[in-house]
């Protein structure tokens, strides 16, 4: 029996939360409202939502089909999972699209898929649906596509006409994880195409000889990483995203957390873990891309190379540095200001700015909208010297989660 829209509605965008995405940051502005058209890449009337592990769904996050003709071990769409099946036409993407965002649901188009008959037919699909969104119907919302992996760069350059930014999975942290449970994919053929996207990339953004640039993929590319599934630890994981930044210039790693699919005959797994190692990942993420630390420095505060899952990356590291601390806020530099737990780079800049005209004191910190229970045991101000607080022995446990009573229904 045909299943209807919504019922394949409900399955195509259960099936697609396993690919972590995000909203329309890091593309130009586009306005229907000026230009004609329908949709905007920007301002208000956009209704964002939040899933319970803080993923933006507000995009239409689908999946052209769950169908799949790989065999990739940790993803619950492959060919041997015993899933409920579902396929979307071009055709009804595009409606979908079109209506949940006049209906003020959404702002913009999330779209992967599984892979039907070749890498290339599927690609086709999916190139399809922006094409005629683009040029059909006018749409000028975000669009992300999640490409296919082995499709002909010919419809990778193609798509990367229409949509704000394109996605090639790398899978796994390490060549041998791809190899154990992905044995179809190819990981240098990824970074070939991570490669080759990113050429494409820094083409587009040449000016012509008119002065005008080539519009292609302005939101850059990224790339999903599935942690948890092939046993490689938080700094090999971290070590593999440097590399992948530097060389692709990648917009963002996404980590996703891996966990074993629940049997009905079995225990339900134990979900906590794995999103708050997701969650560290991330906050270890933005420390080596914003904050000035290396992967190294994050990475070898525990012996086994994994991440503190009770404190964040940057107090771990000032733990571990207690004789890098006190900082003092009215004499150190902007690098060192940014490793005191507690000082983003807004606060850092604030401090800066402020202490150019008087020394500051710790209640000029918390006017500064800076929360002093974090910064207080790390830092030195006009009035104030944590004397021994820093070198406490217990000042990890002021930090660290209170032990919770766990509910029993």
């Amino acid at each position: 029996m045909k299943k209807t829209l919504k019922e394949r509605l409900a399955i195509l965008s259960d099936a697609a939360k396993y690919d972590a995405s995000c909203a329309s940051s890091g593309t130009e502005r586009r306005d229907s409202g000026r230009s004609g058209g329908l949709g905007s890449t920007e301002g208000s009337g956009i209704c964002h939502a939040y899933a319970p592990d803080g993923r933006c769904i507000s995009l239409l996050k689908i999946l052209l089909t769950n169908f799949c003709i790989y065999d990739c071990a940790y993803c619950i769409n492959r060919s041997s999972s015993n899933v409920e099946r579902a396929r979307f036409s071009v055709e009804e993407v595009v409606w979908l699209t079109l209506e949940f965002y006049r209906r003020n649901y959404i702002e913009g188009l999330f779209l992967s898929s599984g892979i039907i008959r070749s890498s290339d037919h599927t690609m086709e699909e999916l190139v399809r649906v922006a094409r005629l969104l683009r040029t059909e119907h006018g749409f000028r919302g975000y669009i992300h596509l999640k490409t296919i992996p082995d499709a002909s760069p010919a419809l990778i350059e193609e798509a990367g006409l229409y949509a704000d930014r394109l996605s090639i999975n790398i899978e796994l942290p390490t060549d041998a994880g791809i190899d154990n449970f992905a044995p179809q994919k190819h990981p240098a053929r990824i970074r070939g195409a991570m490669g080759d996207l990113r050429l494409k990339i820094d083409a587009a953004a040449e000016p012509s000889f008119r002065g005008r640039r080539k519009r292609f993929v302005p939101g850059g590319q990224s790339t999903q990483m599935i942690v948890g599934v092939d046993g490689a630890n938080d700094a090999t994981i971290l070590a593999s995203s440097a590399r992948l930044y530097g060389n692709y210039r990648l917009r963002r790693v996404y980590y996703s957390a891996f966990s074993p699919i629940p049997d009905s005959s079995k225990a339900l797994p134990l979900i906590k873990p794995p999103l708050v190692r997701e969650h560290r990942l991330y906050q270890a993420d933005w420390l080596y891309r914003f904050y000035g630390f290396a992967v190294e420095e994050i990475t070898r505060t525990r012996p086994d190379g994994n991440l503190d899952l009770e404190i964040d990356p940057k107090l771990a590291w000032a733990l571990a540095n207690r004789e890098r601390f006190p900082v003092d806020i009215n004499r150190a530099d902007r690098e060192m200001l940014l490793r005191v737990p507690g000082l983003g780079p807004r606060s850092v800049n604030a401090i800066l700015s402020a202490r150019a005209h008087k020394a500051l004191r710790l209640e000029d910190l918390g006017r500064l909208g800076v929360s002093l229970r974090k910064v207080r045991p790390f830092i030195a101000a006009l009035g104030w010297t944590p004397l021994r607080l820093v070198d406490r022995s217990d000042l990890r446990d002021l930090f660290a989660p209170k032990p919770e009573q766990l509910s029993l229904f």
